[in-house]
């Protein structure tokens, strides 16, 4: 697993901003400041996409262990609450899921950029995993992230299992 403390957007020892976005519950997600929780904030192109649908079942599977460390997971997307609600059910995912509508916590977190597909360039979401301290800072950053083993490599992590650069 690649990590990355470089380039644009937020950078480990970073102060997170203050944000609130919609989950798919119907609550709110409020960001910046110190929490009683660590949170594990993974940014995803689009719900039920295989990519997307597999990393999220992953990180659900692993759930109760990132609990087990103080750990809240967050899958968020530019997808409405609808859309994430839909996806929760079909494939029973046990995670939070937050919109980014407007794209400001994809902006301020630095993972909204030009991508390229057959030829066609495009804005999007690359795939991108935060991790939160509790006192409010980017502990740590992976980008670029590849799917297969990722929760697992983020859940070492925490559990200072894995070094995380």
């Amino acid at each position: 697993m690649r990590t990355d403390t470089q380039g644009a957007g937020l950078k480990v020892g970073d102060e997170v901003p203050r944000l609130e976005l919609p989950l798919a519950d119907g609550g709110t997600l409020a960001l910046g400041g110190p929490s009683t929780h660590i949170h594990v904030l993974y940014f995803y192109p689009k719900d039920d996409t295989p990519g997307c649908t597999s990393q999220a079942k992953a990180f659900s599977y692993l759930n109760s262990a990132f609990s087990a460390a103080n750990a809240k997971v967050i899958g968020i997307s530019r997808d409405d609450s609808a859309s994430h609600r839909r996806f929760a059910a079909k494939h029973g995912l046990t995670i939070a899921l937050a919109s980014d509508p407007d794209g400001k916590a994809c902006e301020a977190f630095g993972v909204w950029v030009e991508k390229s597909l057959y030829g066609k360039r495009f804005m999007g979401i690359e795939r991108s995993t935060f991790v939160i301290g509790t006192d409010g800072r980017v502990a740590t950053v992976w980008r670029r992230v590849k799917v297969a083993g990722h929760a697992e490599a983020v859940l070492g992590a925490l559990a200072g299992q894995t070094t995380a650069h």
